[in-house]
């Protein structure tokens, strides 16, 4: 916020001399109008800031489309664009009617909070439109991470349920809890008892977001099981290739845009100077933690290139897109409070985390089209740890300044209280997230609400559910021949030249 110009008619005409106390008052009033506009200009600006960063998350949902629609094959198109637009429609409403009142709405207890449901008393002094705007981005950002876990096996109403339920309830509870000045653990508590004197740095959402989603999306994928021919008699792991590398990409380079809306963004605002510098102030901050988020991704991407390179001799542009998110998911945390070349650090390690947690999942049978449960689950909870370690003082003091003397990394000389503080973080949302998700799933499973038939896997959700398929044709090589049901070919002709 603009600092208030101020203005004494006395003192200025004694300044002015003898008989110029009218001037004085004009002058004086001029300062004030002057003022004014300084507040309405920054308030302006911030909004404008906080505006365009909702945009940002929510051009993710694109890039979630694109991404997921590249990993499933083609017979699972129409079905998998369907989900994520419905994510974020019923999400928008369910967010509006409940999430964000459990989330935001103060004053209330540390557990979840109790006021603005339907956005009653909007605007306030605490908050405006915009920021609920830019909260529901995140909230259906998680509810899209779900999706791709559970993928190509789903019944569709399964999706709504869940959806509405994660970000009118599971989400919001999580994200009161660290990000809301009455939360528990939140390191923006306005009373100032911190947990273990620091509370959670999360800044962007590495638990709050991304483990929320992944963590919900491994429940829904053990308990459905993996798809049909996913693992072979003898339980060796075989590959259902997604049908399209291209949109794969696509999605990737969305969601790579995106994220500077989701971190940086996370600010909220930009005219906001530092008391500890005059020449800087918020601004750079945000610069960085943009530069912190690009290296983060960018070291995970070339880690996972070479070592999947090693592993499986191939170059494969699937795994680097997926390296690159995880990279990107680990950053989120401490995008903020990091230095750039402790990001480069967090994308090396959060590559092997990735590959790591993909090995653990051929082991264990467990079947993710999208990597979505080891990739934010996994690379979350490493981005939070990396944040324990590697929180930088000087940033630690700017970014969270309710607290003076506030712990910082434990490798950068800060104690580990921290460190204690980001690890009840991982424990306390893997049981929430399964204390509420997992029952939910089950309940599903058992009303067979939630897996389509056999029949409808073997010859597609987007024929048996939707009507037909996303394209014109079918690939050849698609494993329904191989399992005995046989697509109807199209001849090829005038008006039809695709051979099917």
């Amino acid at each position: 916020m603009a600092s208030q110009l101020s203005c004494s008619a006395n003192s200025l005409a004694q300044l002015l001399g003898p008989n110029t106390t009218e001037a004085a008052s004009y002058i004086c009033s001029q300062f004030t109008i002057v003022d004014n506009k300084l507040i309405d200009t920054t308030y302006a600006v911030d909004t404008t800031f906080l505006l365009f960063s909702a945009y940002l998350v929510f051009s993710m949902q694109l890039g979630f489309a694109m991404l997921c629609a590249g990993s499933v094959r083609a017979k699972n198109t129409m079905n998998i664009m369907l989900t994520n637009v419905l994510d974020a429609a019923a999400g928008g409403l369910f967010y509006y009617l409940f999430g964000f009142a459990f989330a935001f709405g103060t004053p209330s207890n540390g557990f979840i909070g109790r006021h603005n449901f339907a956005l009653k008393g909007f605007p306030s002094l605490s908050f405006d439109y915009s920021y609920f705007l830019y909260q529901w981005a995140f909230a259906i950002a998680a509810a899209g991470i779900t999706s791709g876990s559970i993928a190509e096996r789903t019944q569709f109403v399964a999706y709504l349920i869940y959806s509405s339920f994660l970000t009118g309830f599971v989400y919001p509870v999580v994200s009161h809890w660290f990000w809301s000045s009455d939360g528990w653990a939140s390191a923006l508590r306005t009373d100032g008892d911190f947990l273990f004197g620091t509370g959670v740095i999360d800044f962007a959402g590495s638990g709050v977001v991304h483990m929320v989603g992944g963590i919900a999306g491994l429940w829904g994928a053990l308990i459905e099981g993996p798809r049909i021919g996913r693992f072979d008699h003898t339980d060796r792991p075989i590959s259902l290739r997604g049908h399209s590398a291209s949109l794969v990409v696509i999605g990737t380079f969305m969601l790579w845009f995106g994220w500077y809306g989701f971190n940086p963004g996370s600010f909220t605002k930009i005219l906001s100077p530092y008391e500890s510098a005059s020449y800087y102030g918020q601004w750079s901050a945000v610069g960085r933690t943009a530069v912190t988020t690009t290296l983060a991704g960018s070291t995970a991407a070339l880690t996972t290139l070479f070592g999947k390179r090693v592993l499986s001799g191939h170059w494969n542009v699937t795994d680097v897109c997926n390296g690159l998110l995880g990279g990107f998911a680990a950053i989120t945390a401490g995008c903020s409070v990091v230095d750039p070349w402790a990001a480069i650090i967090c994308g090396f390690v959060a590559a092997l985390v990735l590959i790591g947690c993909n090995k653990l999942a051929e082991i264990f049978k467990y079947d993710d089209p999208l990597e979505a449960a080891q990739l934010h689950g996994g690379c979350g909870a490493w981005g939070l740890i990396f944040t324990a370690l590697f929180a930088s003082e000087k940033y630690v003091r700017e970014v969270y300044p309710n607290k003076p003397n506030r712990p910082y990394g434990l490798f950068m000389g800060g104690g580990g209280r921290l460190l204690g503080a980001q690890l009840i973080q991982i424990l306390v949302i893997i049981g929430w997230v399964s204390a509420t998700m997992g029952p939910l799933f089950f309940l599903l499973h058992k009303l067979n609400l939630l897996r389509i038939s056999a029949e409808d896997e073997m010859a597609g959700m987007d024929l048996t559910r939707h009507g037909g398929f996303a394209y014109t044709y079918h690939d050849d090589h698609d494993d329904t021949q191989k399992n005995g049901i046989q697509l109807r070919k199209i001849e090829p002709n005038a008006t039809n030249p695709i051979q099917v």
